[in-house]
């Protein structure tokens, strides 16, 4: 099992309309449907190139069975499906875009030593194991994640432990 960070944006069209077919489709991909959250929309300007459309984001953070890969697959396929246009331009330049679909981080979540008193197992940094991930199609955590406001400020208030987690591996190298 894996708990998964998620942060959805679109700076085009119907933009809260954008997000929330992101945010029902990807509600699919989680094994644990009561681990679902998602933020508040999240104003921002554009983040890496200049434009007049603001973007609106959501954190969500889901517990899910799909390895680091295919969890980047399905959340590609959910973004085709809402829009099948690039966030880059011919020369890799960030555009402005319909919707966009990032994997901050992921966490493996490894079993309980043993369960607190009441049987219910709350979240926290030392049941997960934040992954790392270096291949041509995924960087993990996502690299330039805590240099971005519309990422930690939702994280921070759906997501604390793993922005804790992330924080600290940030800190550590």
């Amino acid at each position: 099992m894996y708990h998964v960070h998620l942060n959805i944006g679109s700076n085009l069209g119907d933009r809260l309309e954008n997000i929330k077919r992101a945010v029902s489709s990807l509600r699919q991909l989680a094994s644990v449907p009561s681990s679902i959250a998602v933020s508040d929309p999240f104003l921002s300007s554009p983040w890496g190139f200049v434009s007049s459309n603001e973007f609106i984001n959501v954190g969500m953070s889901l517990d899910c069975v799909l390895d680091p890969e295919l969890l980047l697959q399905a959340t590609q396929r959910i973004q085709r499906s809402i829009s099948s246009a690039s966030h880059r331009d011919a020369s890799g330049a960030y555009i402005d875009r319909i919707i966009d679909i990032d994997i901050i981080a992921i966490c493996k979540v490894l079993p309980a030593v043993a369960p607190p008193d009441d049987g219910i197992a709350p979240p926290n940094c030392a049941s997960w194991q934040l992954l790392h991930v270096d291949s041509p199609t995924l960087s993990l955590p996502h690299p330039r994640a805590l240099q971005r406001d519309f990422v930690t400020i939702p994280m921070q208030l759906i997501d604390k432990p793993l922005y804790d987690l992330l924080s600290a591996s940030a800190l550590n190298g």
